[in-house]
């Protein structure tokens, strides 16, 4: 006779079907994830600091300048972190996407200090979209990790 009741196997639980996928976040995982909700908090705050300086507000230039560089700084960091992630985990996405919203942030930048509005208003737009696509990909998409108490530190 036959019996249904068979021994679970060694690996049971630890992938996902089909995508390999071991649904653990590693310590890289989690700082870009770290990174990338930073950088879309700050770069979404950017245009609220320029709508003050724009009701008359002088001192919304200072927060608008200010915010510019945080972003920037913070842009920086998400791409290191997306690149270390890569190079650990051998997927590409997090490193190519960071990669290019840093340049995209870089001629902002640079367009919004020389008063380049017909470039860094648009630029700014595309920046918040792309950024609000990365944070949804960074949060929702498994991010590999070691497995089962490792680390990829």
């Amino acid at each position: 006779m036959t019996s249904t009741d068979e021994a679970p196997s060694a690996t049971a639980g630890r992938e996902a079907p089909s995508t390999g996928v071991t649904g653990v976040t590693g310590v890289t995982g989690g700082m870009f994830r770290a990174a990338v909700t930073l950088h879309t908090v700050v770069v979404f705050g950017q245009p609220v600091f320029a709508g003050v300086y724009l009701s008359g507000d002088i001192g919304g230039l200072g927060l608008h300048a200010l915010g510019a560089d945080a972003a920037s700084f913070l842009g920086l960091a998400q791409a290191i972190m997306g690149v270390t992630y890569s190079v650990r985990q051998r997927v590409w996405w997090p490193a190519l996407t960071s990669l290019l919203l840093v340049a995209a942030e870089s001629v902002q930048y640079v367009a919004g200090m020389d008063g380049a509005l017909w470039l860094h208003l648009p630029l700014g737009v595309s920046l918040i979209a792309g950024l609000a696509v990365l944070f949804t990909m960074a949060w929702t998409r498994p991010l590999r990790g070691r497995g089962r108490g490792g680390s990829d530190a």
